[in-house]
């Protein structure tokens, strides 16, 4: 059993997502004690951009590319080892102006590789990430959860689906922002779901 937790909170302290994708984690080796854990800070440890460079150096033949490219090609395919390899994942995920944090949306695009994470057969795309359960804690700063205002659900079961992940579960600490009381009370239902989820 291996299990990737993605971080992708800009804050190294104090990050409640950070905290409930640990809290999952730690649950998780409740119950699966052998379980081989790997942490992907993205703060820590920020993928670049996909920019014009990356583009090219994806879109150039690997025999004809520069060291360069060689290199920020490399970069993208160390993160899809990483998540072929997982048989669980688990995704901090705060709420940033409506949408994921740039941080994930740039681990996204690494690891969204036609050919290799999906491809484009007669039948149209197919996920090919497939067999992995994936937890998401999500936190936020106001009360959005099912209202039009909060579009991070469906974008990640939409993305995550594309890939052939489509056993997601989702946690909510919403609140956070509406004062110390608001927020503790947030992050106990949200770590009483959690634990009545993974039993």
């Amino acid at each position: 059993m291996k299990i990737l937790q993605v971080n992708s909170s800009a804050r190294t302290t104090g990050s409640q997502s950070r905290q409930l994708a640990a809290d999952i984690v730690a649950r998780l080796q409740a119950t699966h004690p052998d379980a081989e854990i790997a942490v992907r800070d993205l703060a820590l440890n920020p993928h670049p951009l996909l920019d014009e460079a990356a583009l090219q150096a994806l879109f150039t033949p690997a025999e004809q590319r520069s060291p360069e490219q060689a290199a920020r090609v490399a970069l993208d395919d160390a993160l899809i080892a990483e998540i072929q390899g997982a048989n669980i994942v688990v995704l901090g995920v705060p709420m940033y102006n409506f949408g994921v944090p740039a941080l994930l949306k740039s681990w996204i695009d690494a690891i969204a590789k036609a050919g290799i994470t999906f491809r484009y057969s007669e039948k149209g795309p197919e996920g090919l990430l497939t067999g992995k359960k994936v937890y998401v804690a999500l936190t936020r700063g106001g009360l959005h959860k099912n209202q039009s205002s909060d579009t991070i659900p469906q974008y990640l079961s939409t993305v995550l689906g594309f890939l052939g992940m489509n056993d997601v579960q989702m946690f909510f600490a919403e609140g956070l922002a509406l004062g110390p009381d608001a927020a503790e009370q947030a992050i106990r239902e949200a770590r009483r779901e959690i634990d009545s989820a993974i039993a």
